[in-house]
């Protein structure tokens, strides 16, 4: 028996299945919709930048756990699309900082949009409670990474 629970554990072996299928459907149903304007990076870097803005390359290479030249590739790349400006440091510092630019948030409020719309299509038979219990069990796991890893990821007002 590990730290874990034991290996019969038919809960835990059933959520560990089941949140391979979540990992399996949810990003290639994001890739299979259309209207989806933004790629999953951008969209990650433009979230984390709407929560907690303006970051250095050196912070999202943190907040990501990416290695800061993926991150440097990555903010490059939004930069040529105009998804983000470099700014200097509000607080003095040396570096310069970047944030979403107005395009970006335009941009990455109308892809949220389509996974509500989507995401709202798969559960539109649910009831509200349910959507509800789901959503606040997905937060818990979600915030118990974040704990493990000593990373917490900031949740908008309305959704705390």
């Amino acid at each position: 028996m590990s730290d874990f629970g034991p290996a019969d554990n038919p809960a835990l072996n059933r959520l560990v299945f089941e949140l391979s299928l979540l990992a399996r459907h949810f990003p290639a149903a994001l890739q299979r919709r259309p209207g989806f304007q933004l790629d999953r990076s951008a969209f990650l870097i433009l979230t984390r930048l709407d929560l907690d803005s303006p970051l250095s390359l050196r912070e999202l290479s943190e907040a990501l756990q990416l290695d800061i030249s993926t991150i440097n590739r990555q903010v490059g790349a939004m930069l040529k699309q105009d998804l983000v400006d470099r700014v200097p440091d509000p607080d003095g510092g040396i570096a310069r900082k970047v944030r979403a630019s107005a395009k970006g948030l335009e941009l990455l409020a109308s892809d949220r949009t389509q996974s509500r719309h989507g995401i709202g299509m798969v559960v539109s038979d649910w009831t509200d409670s349910d959507v509800d219990q789901l959503s606040k069990l997905v937060a818990r796991f979600n915030q118990s990474v974040e704990h493990r890893e000593n990373n917490p990821w900031p949740r908008p007002p309305g959704l705390r």
